[in-house]
């Protein structure tokens, strides 16, 4: 595989957007995608492996990471995750939205057999879909407004075979049972309580506008683009908590994770020293309760924004991220 991917800033404008050529990835025949790409389709595909290799490998608080493993998921399980997923995203404009969400869903556990990345396909699959020729500004709103109701029963499908954790039951669209509204219209009654399900209806406000923001705001630091993405972590969770937390162990557990992530950016993490304490602290608080803590929301919407900011073009890996092959996949 690939073990990193470097992208020129004007790569976007740059392509040829109907040239067909082989896509040369470890994809093989059963990628669910087919074995040839146009050249967009290929950078597509990159740009989700790279958000999503990127995201893992940075040291997060709380999340996967490398030396950092859970008991039933690793850096591994993730980097394959991705490389599933790279070509199911990568035709995600030439079909309906919940065709590239079931597919995506269904090449995961076709690869590591559990849940590692739902809701970075919920994230990543409308961004996908938007067309090259428009900026994901200008391009989310429509592709929004396509959804269907075949396009919930397709979300709630891939939902159902991944089964996160932390969901329960809902008064109204409950997934258990067939959906009767287009997928925005499900997702709209959701939002209160999942932050991702409040996408679809705010246009990926989090994502495009305030994620893109903070992220521009983190690669000032001078400090390895790593610890950037960690910041830009610590960042969300100061603001929104994180809904995957609100699940599974309640509101008020979210709001504590929110105060203390607050704590850290308070104490100058990572430009001062000192504040290297503080933020151990709070990866000790997050990995407590066998790792119950989790702020997995926050992990998929760091992979969306890189996602984002990499498909607009300003964002360019640096020559950390160049890792042997060997010590990516074991």
């Amino acid at each position: 595989m690939a073990c990193v991917i470097f992208l020129k800033a004007d790569c976007r404008k740059q392509l040829d957007f109907h040239d067909e050529e082989t896509f040369h990835g470890d994809f093989g025949p059963d990628s669910g995608a087919g074995q040839t790409m146009n050249l967009w389709q290929q950078q597509v595909a990159k740009w989700v492996q790279a958000a999503c290799l990127m995201e893992v490998l940075s040291p997060k608080p709380g999340n996967v990471s490398p030396g950092l493993e859970f008991q039933d998921a690793c850096v591994a399980d993730f980097l394959r995750s991705s490389e599933a997923i790279g070509p199911e995203m990568a035709v995600a404009q030439e079909r309906p939205l919940g065709e590239t969400i079931l597919a995506s869903v269904q090449a995961t556990r076709n690869v590591v057999g559990h849940n590692t990345n739902l809701g970075i396909i919920l994230l990543i699959a409308p961004l996908a879909a938007v067309p090259p020729e428009k900026s994901l500004f200008d391009g989310i709103d429509s592709v929004l407004s396509r959804t269907t109701i075949d396009d919930s029963r397709l979300v709630y499908r891939a939902i159902r075979m991944a089964q996160p954790a932390g969901l329960g039951k809902a008064g109204e669209q409950d997934l258990n049972d067939e959906p009767t509204v287009s997928l925005v219209d499900c997702m709209r009654l959701a939002a209160e309580r999942d932050m991702i399900a409040a996408q679809f209806g705010n246009g990926f406000r989090q994502v495009l506008h305030c994620g893109l923001e903070w992220l521009r705001e983190a690669v000032s630091f001078p400090d390895s683009q790593r610890r950037q993405i960690t910041w830009l972590a610590i960042r969300l969770m100061a603001e929104f908590g994180d809904s995957l937390i609100a699940r599974k162990c309640g509101v008020e557990m979210s709001e504590t994770v929110r105060e203390k992530a607050r704590e850290v950016l308070a104490s100058g993490w990572p430009t001062k020293a000192e504040s290297e304490q503080v933020f151990a602290a709070f990866d000790a608080f997050l990995r407590e309760d066998g790792n119950r803590r989790n702020p997995g929301t926050t992990a998929d919407f760091i992979a969306a924004i890189l996602f984002a900011a990499l498909r607009e073009g300003w964002f360019i890996q640096d020559e950390s991220w160049i890792i042997p092959e060997a010590s990516m996949i074991a």
